[in-house]
């Protein structure tokens, strides 16, 4: 069954190809700038008439618990959708894991993809058991009348960029770091919910989020951030954490915007990005000694959002 969703067609089973493509392959958990650099392959298929397609999974198979997730799957698709990418495949994992490389690429490839040209990066693996790599992909495409292109590695300070340096860095609350290997801020996208009200009545009215269970924690405390809701991005401040002054049962993402002058946002779907940590979470004596903090952190905000914001 297939989802339209702007220019992208999003297949979940192994439906054929709506036309010969140019693939690229992997898990993408965090579409970082690696992950970037082999989708940009696939995406230059389309001079030679090829429909450029990620194939993927729904969830990566590395991971069986939650703490990981670097984007949520409506982010994923909205960011392909920029890159160019025409067709995703999002497959169940235990769909394909049991076959053989060669299986791989003879019937998901050439099969059901109607692959022109295959595209990984220098350390994919595929297979039953992980076992093919790249340089196997490369001579079983040329097998079966594919061109295959493997992207090395994408160096940042002279280290491979990966998801697993990039959630190193999240949980550190080193954003400003994990930006430039993302190619944009990390943050969240889901739905702002009613909370107690305590912001309205403190003169800074906050958006509260929780924390995707599934997601990578940031180091909790304070944060410089944005806010983008149709396509107008609003300087924020956001505490990540469990607000220890007031109390939470359940990790937030809770963020006052102090120049906004807008309608409430309750119930819609907004990104919030961490832009710079601030300082740690920390419990005040009292509400007035917050609400100064909070205005204090507004002010140091503003002054970050409009000198750095165009970089973002």
């Amino acid at each position: 069954m297939a989802e339209n969703k702007a220019k992208i067609q999003i297949y979940r089973t192994l439906v054929p190809s709506h036309g010969k493509s140019a693939v690229a392959l992997g898990i993408f958990d965090g579409l970082h700038l690696g992950h970037q650099s082999v989708i940009s392959l696939a995406v230059k298929g389309t001079a030679q008439g090829l429909v450029p397609t990620v194939l993927t999974f729904s969830e990566n198979p590395k991971f069986c618990g939650g703490g990981q997730a670097l984007l949520t799957e409506r982010e994923k698709i909205r960011l392909l959708s920029g890159m160019g990418v025409q067709q995703l495949y999002l497959l169940d994992f235990n769909s394909i894991k049991d076959m053989t490389a060669d299986e791989f690429v003879c019937n998901i490839l050439r099969g059901t993809c109607r692959a022109e040209k295959a595209c990984c990066g220098f350390n994919y693996t595929f297979g039953r058991g992980g076992k093919a790599g790249s340089a196997d992909l490369k001579r079983l495409c040329a097998e079966n009348g594919i061109a295959a292109e493997i992207a090395p590695a994408v160096l940042a300070d002279g280290k491979p960029v990966s998801s697993t340096r990039i959630r190193m860095l999240v949980r550190a609350g080193r954003m400003e770091e994990a930006a430039r290997l993302l190619g944009r801020p990390f943050g969240y996208e889901t739905a702002v919910i009613s909370g107690r009200h305590l912001g309205h009545r403190l003169g800074t009215p906050t958006l509260n989020q929780p924390v995707p269970p599934e997601f990578v924690q940031p180091r909790f405390g304070v944060y410089i951030s944005f806010v983008e809701s149709e396509g107008l991005r609003q300087c924020g401040v956001t505490n990540v954490g469990v607000k220890p002054t007031v109390g939470s049962d359940r990790v937030l993402a809770e963020t006052w915007m102090p120049a906004y002058c807008g309608p409430d946002l309750y119930g819609r779907t907004v990104r919030v990005g961490l832009l710079k940590f601030l300082r740690p979470e920390r419990k005040f004596p009292d509400l007035p000694s917050l609400q100064e903090e909070i205005i204090r952190n507004g002010r140091e905000a503003l002054r970050y959002f409009h000198l750095n914001i165009s970089s973002y």
